[in-house]
């Protein structure tokens, strides 16, 4: 896969089933368990691949020239989002956090027009991020009080995610997307595993939830790390974030279908807004082309 859309739309869809995947593995573990057990097998999935495409001795140096940026990204893109999103789960339903999420690329316009200047957007597409705002905005403000802070905690791990990715564009572009998707997971699975062996049942674990935890680490991390570092790379940060707005749709309908999630009138109307806002601030809608469009429509036939 070469082409950046390919590769967003694979995310997409990789990514939309992981909300329902975290949905029922949060009903035996916590949220930190859950974290580690993803982190944990993703990571020994690219370190195997590492190994074998890279070698051991040059994934050492790499990962060694960019350790600080590494750890910093690790912690910012992956532990901290991840545990958020398990934790908010807890308290929304699986299609609500994924259209939450929504606010990445908002986050990510923001904190690049103030601090990341080769990442900044305008126009007619910073007009789209700020109409995906209102739509997630919209979303977060219904929510009952006990849902609230659940809403509240997707919103933090959007907000890291903007920024990891940021930061990731700007100081990892030369280290290969695999190594750094490999310290990603091995950074952060160290920084989860005290608290997640803690706080581990005591039982055995479920079928479900094996297998839940298992496509969500070697698939929904490892795989999809990969695809995300490339993108990056590829595209640039904002592009890449753009990935968020595809998954709503996709967790929406897995939730639907599998977890029996319904949604009412605000959920689908901040979803429209979402997706609008991705529709201008990806470039599919310009002004040059309603104009013109507009001005066929006047003349004669």
């Amino acid at each position: 896969m070469r082409r950046p859309a390919v590769i967003l739309a694979v995310l997409a869809l990789i990514w939309g089933a992981s909300f329902m995947l975290i949905k029922i593995a949060d009903r035996q573990l916590a949220p930190s368990t859950l974290v580690l057990g993803r982190l944990g097998s993703a990571t020994l999935l690219l370190a195997a691949i590492a190994v074998l495409r890279v070698g051991p001795r040059r994934t050492l140096t790499e990962i060694r020239e960019a350790w600080l940026w590494l750890v910093v990204v690790s912690l910012v893109n992956t532990a901290v989002p991840f545990w958020l999103l398990s934790w908010g789960e807890t308290r929304i339903d699986s299609g609500l956090a994924s259209i939450i999420q929504g606010a990445v690329p908002i986050f990510n316009a923001v904190i690049a027009y103030g601090f990341f200047r080769e990442a900044r957007v305008g126009g007619l597409r910073l007009v789209g991020l700020a109409i995906g705002f209102v739509g997630v905005a919209l979303l977060v403000g219904a929510q009952p009080q006990g849902k609230l802070l659940g809403a509240l905690a997707v919103v933090g791990m959007a907000l890291c995610y903007a920024i990891g990715t940021l930061l990731a564009g700007r100081h990892l572009r030369a280290t290969p997307p695999l190594l750094v998707a490999l310290a990603s997971t091995g950074v952060s699975t160290l920084a989860v595993l005290p608290v997640g062996i803690v706080q581990a049942p005591a039982g055995a674990w479920q079928g479900e939830t094996i297998a839940a935890i298992l496509v969500l680490g070697f698939v929904g991390t490892g795989i999809a790390y990969l695809l995300f570092f490339a993108l990056i790379q590829r595209a640039g940060a904002n592009y890449a974030t753009l990935v968020t707005y595809l998954v709503p749709p996709i967790a929406l309908a897995y939730g639907a279908i599998f977890l029996g999630e319904s949604f009412g009138a605000v959920a689908y109307g901040a979803l429209a807004l979402i997706l609008v806002g991705v529709a201008l601030a990806t470039g599919s809608v310009r002004l040059a082309s309603l104009r013109v469009g507009r001005a066929e429509a006047r003349e004669p036939v």
